[in-house]
């Protein structure tokens, strides 16, 4: 008989990284806290770390102008294509009569 595993939030797994970042509980209490395994709220904690830095980092805006703009220049080919096809349709309905 399987058991189906454990799944937790992303909230969840914020919250017991934080708490192994803090320090305040051992990895054992928090183990028994949460009902985790002690690799996994050291993976956890691991990835939070590494991803404190581009919290405050500039790439954020950067990747947010990038995609708008991205994001403009395929509304405007869009709306190319779409005056093109009207155009298309118009002649083809012309030269079948």
């Amino acid at each position: 008989m399987s058991t189906k595993r454990k799944t937790y939030s992303p909230a969840e797994k914020a919250r017991i990284a934080l708490e192994a970042i803090r320090g305040n509980l051992t990895i054992a209490e928090i183990i028994a806290k949460y009902d985790v395994h002690a690799t996994q709220v050291n993976q956890w904690k691991r990835q939070a770390l590494d991803l404190f830095p581009e919290l405050f980092s500039n790439k954020t805006k950067a990747l947010q102008v990038d995609y708008e703009s991205q994001l403009a220049e395929l509304y405007q080919q869009i709306g190319r294509l779409k005056v093109e096809n009207d155009f298309l349709k118009k002649k083809s309905d012309q030269f079948k009569g």
